[in-house]
């Protein structure tokens, strides 16, 4: 049998990261700094960009502003969740939403987070301002991740209890896994922003109907 080799480029749409923390480690302040890093890497990232093409008019606001879904819900108690997260993103441009999947005082979620990945209570949403889009576009879904205690809580809270068993659920309640902090940061929404684009396909591959390409050239959008 003839095996055939090539070289392959490939386009990973999300980078995923984790990084091994302390106990100590297990702190909003800690999250907080965290998240300060990334928008700062983002907001270095975007210079380099508009030095190259300086067409490029928006700015990143590399000052982050904190608030949890709670405190949102009470600013905004009529929008729903995602009406609220672009009031806020459009005040202040870049905007970090805390404490997401647990339920608010009206009952109800700002956002689903399964029970076994982020703390609930350290955990978030990294949002900045689209001029382009005139929305609030989210970059980066992260947080610390589930200790012994709140993995315990949250798969009471969801009715999974069953999950303690499993191998990896078992590795964090006793202690045998190490603390961690970690997220996703969506690849082609960072060049969306970066490049001021209005659709995906501008900056990502992909097949799209005959009507999303003919409404995207009416619109001046050029689809890859």
């Amino acid at each position: 049998m003839m095996i055939l080799t090539t070289h392959i480029r490939c386009l990973f749409d999300q980078w995923d990261w984790e990084r091994v923390i302390n106990r100590e480690d297990r702190s909003l302040d800690f999250l907080k700094t965290i998240v300060k890093i990334i928008v700062c890497a983002l907001s270095q990232t975007q210079d380099i960009v508009k030095a190259k093409y300086p067409q490029i008019t928006q700015d990143i606001c590399d000052e982050v502003f904190f608030i949890t879904t709670q405190e949102l819900l009470d600013m905004y108690p009529d929008p729903t969740p995602k009406q609220r997260e672009d009031k806020i993103t459009f005040e202040h441009k870049t905007v970090f939403i805390m404490q997401i999947g647990g339920k608010l005082s009206n009952a109800e979620k700002h956002d689903g987070r399964a029970p076994d990945y982020d703390d609930w209570s350290l955990n978030g949403d990294i949002m900045i301002w689209n001029e382009t889009l005139e929305r609030a576009l989210e970059i980066s879904s992260m947080g610390i991740r589930v200790d012994e205690k709140s993995l315990k809580s949250q798969l009471k809270e969801c009715d999974a209890e069953e999950r303690e068993h499993f191998e990896f659920h078992s590795g964090i309640l006793n202690s045998v896994l190490p603390l961690t902090i970690g997220g996703g940061i969506g690849q082609s929404r960072i060049c969306m922003l970066l490049l001021e684009k209005a659709h995906i396909g501008e900056v990502q591959v992909s097949i799209w109907s005959d009507d999303m390409v003919k409404e995207c050239k009416d619109h001046n959008i050029i689809l890859l």
